[in-house]
């Protein structure tokens, strides 16, 4: 009896096909949304797997409550669609902007409103689907609406998840492309609206709402980028010169007091009245105790400065530059005022830039190098956290010459002392012989390397001329390490660990990170 019924049923009009559509358009939205939270929230809380974890639980559980609430809609189905519809898109689309403008004008509240717009918005998605769902039952089997419902949910979640990074945030950024989406969201109302107007009480009240709606959105995306430079002045406090957002980071350069300052996803790299103190006491302890390197490769260090460095000994036959980040590379290079503070050191004939993941480099590599210079960001997260580990540093090793050095960048060793300690202690862990040194850099602080190699390290003769820095007298001081700085009991770091992140963060805290 149930199948007939069901077979009686008539075929698909184009209100179904449509509200399918729309559940395709909900799930990708949704998504969308829920990808733009965790990403913010990774930029300016750190430790990516920890953010993206509490708020996919979050949204999840949002979801939950929107489904459970959808149970007391009992009339007026397509109104109540219409008008979520509506909440979500502005909820949604301005997600991004919300949480840009309160990171820079009231960042206590972030968090709070954070989970707050994650909430909402789950809840609304939460609402969306039962109640599609309900629209279609009144002319689709049971058994085939479940399931035609699902396919499209899942196909929509998948399209936002492979364009979200290789191509909306690349091409849009987060605040165009959260508007974009809520735009998207606010169409699916307008077509609903059209659709339904025969059902809907007050259309003239749900018209007016929808294209005002449609109006707000399409004028915050036309101003985006006043938006985002609205917030990131703020944040930043000097003048953006430079902002884009690449599949891996956002880059931003600014510009005043202290010169061009570089930042990545929101934490200083350098500033340009500082930056030859960091990257001479990065480059030449290493490469002047080798005497005549003449292979050398840089990891990460996509800004040319070390580079700039290297090439000042007149040994150096070749210079690998590794960075995964094409959009760093091809910006120091090809930015006049940029390539000038590297000295143009990316185009010399010299220098090979290969843009790839630097563990997968060195995996594959069957080079030798003279001198390794490891340029990373500090250990925020646990895609960069696996660069400081005793599985990276064994590669290292076996690129490393058997005379050679490798120097790696290794935060404060004042403000992240464990930190310092536990990535000396995981390079001592593989058999190289780990030799510690600092230095003052004002815009950082107390800053620290480490030299790895097969033999000790030694103290230099000569250093190259022009340095502003270093000389052949002061640079033995760096290797002196006073009592808030000495070495404290640390564990390995190790992939499948990653103590080091969990420690970095408990350390710095909130403070600025390199």
């Amino acid at each position: 009896m149930t199948e007939q019924r069901e077979a009686a049923l008539p075929a698909p009009r184009p209100v179904e096909i449509a509200l399918l559509s729309s559940v395709f358009v909900v799930a990708a939205c949704g998504l969308l949304y829920e990808l733009a939270a965790g990403t913010l929230a990774s930029y300016v809380l750190g430790d990516s797997v920890l953010q993206f974890s509490t708020i996919i639980g979050t949204y999840l559980f949002a979801m939950g409550v929107g489904s459970y609430l959808s149970r007391f809609f009992e009339r007026q189905l397509p109104a109540h669609f219409l008008r979520i519809e509506l909440m979500v898109a502005l909820v949604g689309g301005l997600l991004p902007a919300a949480l840009f403008l309160a990171n820079a004008y009231v960042p206590g509240a972030f968090r709070f409103l954070l989970y707050g717009m994650v909430m909402l918005v789950g809840t609304f998605v939460g609402l969306e689907i039962p109640l599609v769902m309900r629209i279609l039952k009144r002319n689709v089997a049971l058994k085939d609406l479940v399931s035609q419902v699902l396919t499209y949910d899942y196909l929509g979640a998948l399209a936002v998840s492979l364009a979200f990074p290789l191509v909306l945030v690349p091409q849009l950024g987060l605040i165009r492309t959260g508007l974009l989406f809520g735009l998207m969201n606010a169409g699916v109302a307008l077509w609903a609206l059209w659709m339904f107007r025969h059902e809907l009480p007050h259309l003239r009240a749900h018209t007016v709402a929808g294209l005002l709606t449609f109006a707000a959105l399409s004028a915050a995306f036309a101003g985006a980028d006043r938006i985002s430079s609205f917030a990131e002045d703020k944040f930043y406090q000097d003048r953006i010169v430079f902002a884009e957002s690449s599949p891996y980071q956002r880059i931003v350069v600014t510009n005043g007091r202290a010169g061009h300052r570089l930042f990545l996803n929101g934490n200083l790299q350098f500033a340009e009245r500082d930056e030859y103190r960091y990257h001479e006491a990065l480059v030449h302890p290493a490469m002047a105790a080798h005497g005549a390197p003449k292979k050398v490769a840089v990891l990460g260090g996509g800004d040319g400065m070390a580079v700039r460095e290297i090439l000042k000994y007149p040994s150096v036959e070749q210079v690998t530059l590794v960075e995964l980040d094409p959009n760093m590379t091809r910006l120091f290079n090809e930015h006049p005022t940029l390539a000038s503070l590297n000295g143009h050191a990316l185009a010399s004939p010299k220098v090979k830039v290969i843009n790839t993941d630097a563990f997968k480099w060195l995996q594959e590599s069957q080079e030798s190098f003279d001198v390794i210079v490891v340029d990373f960001p500090d250990p925020t997260n646990f895609a960069i956290g696996k660069l400081y580990t005793n599985s990276f540093y064994a590669l290292l090793d076996q690129r490393l010459a058997a005379s050679g050095y490798a120097v790696i960048q290794t935060t404060s060793p004042l403000v992240a002392r464990k930190s310092f300690w536990t990535v000396a202690n995981t390079i001592a862990s593989t058999g190289l012989t780990a030799t510690p040194y600092h230095a003052h850099v004002p815009s950082f602080g107390e800053w620290g390397y480490i030299i790895a190699s097969h033999r000790p390290w030694r103290p230099v003769n000569a250093l190259p001329a022009g340095l502003r820095f270093l000389t052949t007298e002061t640079l033995p001081l760096l290797f002196d390490f006073p009592l808030d700085m000495a070495r404290v009991p640390t564990e390995v770091n190790r992939l499948s660990n990653q103590i080091l992140v969990t420690t970095y963060e408990q350390e710095w805290g909130k403070a600025p990170a390199h």
